[in-house]
């Protein structure tokens, strides 16, 4: 783990940890700009590789019907409740210190809906 100065450990990304990393650039139906990301990925590998392997969140509504997201809460934007989504279909692995990661003020997804998450997306790539 990296230190900053006087030995205190910075923040490093762990698996169920929830944040902010840029998704730019994209292309086709890939999410762009600033987005909420469900690590998926321990934090030894976060640490060794710069990569953080997970996967991205949205507020958008129409993943209410999308078999390939997992609703994992609601949040307020612009005064108003929505729903989170965590999109299990599209997978992703960013370098998050180019990137300029840093922790989602949710936090952590909790234990159960991480499984749910994973779950579905073993549905998805069948490990």
């Amino acid at each position: 783990m990296v230190k900053a100065a006087g030995g205190q450990p910075l923040w490093l990304p762990d698996r169920q940890d929830i944040i902010w990393i840029d998704c730019n650039p994209q292309a086709g139906q890939e999410m762009r700009d600033i987005h909420p990301f469900l690590v998926l990925s321990p934090s030894i590998f976060n640490d060794r590789t710069s990569l953080v392997i997970g996967l991205p969140m949205t507020t958008a509504d129409y993943n209410a019907d999308n078999p390939f997201a997992v609703a994992v809460g609601t949040t307020t934007k612009r005064k108003m409740e929505q729903i989170s989504y965590v999109l299990c279909h599209q997978p992703k692995s960013f370098d998050w210190r180019v990137r300029s990661a840093k922790p989602h003020p949710l936090g952590k997804l909790g234990d159960s809906l991480f499984v749910q998450v994973c779950e579905r997306l073993n549905q998805i790539i069948q490990l």
